[in-house]
């Protein structure tokens, strides 16, 4: 069988009557996107990032590298779930570089990651911010299929999740997990929780009220558990951070995008207009 090595290069500028535009676009395999759209405006421009496999199976190795220019908008999501699937004595890469420039914004809202059994999988994101930068972004992981009574039984997860501001490391999350490991049960880990995921929001400084209505308004039950936290730069900039563990997807996708709908109206500057690929 045929591993797949693709690749994919946007880049996106503001140009005319300060459009966002698609400046640069390249692909090597089963990596592309279709056509830029405006459904907000001509300064927003938003890109689905197709994956025609609809899979990544062991020894596939998939990078994507974005950059967005001064004073641009881009919006990136994904029309479907990143699917891993049986490693085969293979291990299998997703490699994603974000850059965001100077007064550039960037909404990143790809769909979940379904890791299924026997999978050998390593994402691995780094995001590269320049001050005056701001960015909505999330990262979404899911332990095997929920619709089985015990969930991802062998194989085995690397999660790297970097952030720099201005070259210097900001912010990172990594970690290596396997199937069995003790970190999937504890409650200082994952608390049998098989969904797991990040939002990260880089722009001006929440006020401190602010920060504690979103905190309060977060869940904590059986079903799904968030917390929040904002770490303050220089210059009146900030990363604020929501960490959530879930038993649903679905569940977990929903309260992203309440928390996005709050705030990229305060990060970005931005009216929150639902992006319709989710009513599907």
């Amino acid at each position: 069988m045929q591993n797949w090595l693709a690749r994919l290069e946007l880049e996106f500028k503001s140009g005319y009557a300060d459009k966002t535009v698609l400046s640069h676009k390249k692909h090597e395999g089963p990596l592309l996107v279709q056509k830029a759209l405006y459904p907000e405006n001509t300064h927003t421009c938003h890109a689905s990032i197709l994956h025609p496999p609809s899979g990544i199976a062991g020894g596939d190795h998939l990078t994507i590298d974005i950059q967005v220019h001064a004073h641009a908008h881009a919006v990136i999501n994904t029309p479907g779930a990143t699917r891993w699937y049986k490693a085969n004595g293979k291990a299998s890469a997703q490699y994603v570089t974000l850059k965001v420039q100077e007064n550039a914004k960037l909404d990143w809202l790809p769909q979940e990651n379904i890791i299924f059994e026997d999978a050998d999988a390593t994402t691995q994101t780094t995001i590269a911010l320049q001050s005056g930068a701001r960015m909505i972004g999330w990262e979404i992981v899911q332990l095997g299929s929920v619709c089985t009574n015990e969930h991802w039984q062998r194989g085995q997860l690397t999660m790297d999740l970097r952030l720099t501001l201005d070259d210097r490391l900001l912010w990172v999350d990594t970690g290596h997990l396997y199937a069995g490991h003790p970190l999937r049960l504890c409650q200082s880990g994952m608390g049998a929780f098989p969904v797991t995921a990040t939002l990260w929001a880089f722009g001006p400084k929440l006020a401190d009220l602010t920060c504690e209505e979103i905190s309060l308004s977060l869940p904590w039950h059986d079903s799904l558990r968030a917390g929040f936290t904002q770490i303050p730069r220089a210059n009146n900039q900030a990363l604020s951070l929501v960490r959530v563990l879930g038993k649903h997807a679905q569940e977990v996708r929903a309260l992203l995008i309440e928390l996005w709908s709050q705030l990229r109206p305060l990060i970005l500057n931005v009216a929150a207009t639902p992006i319709r690929l989710w009513a599907t």
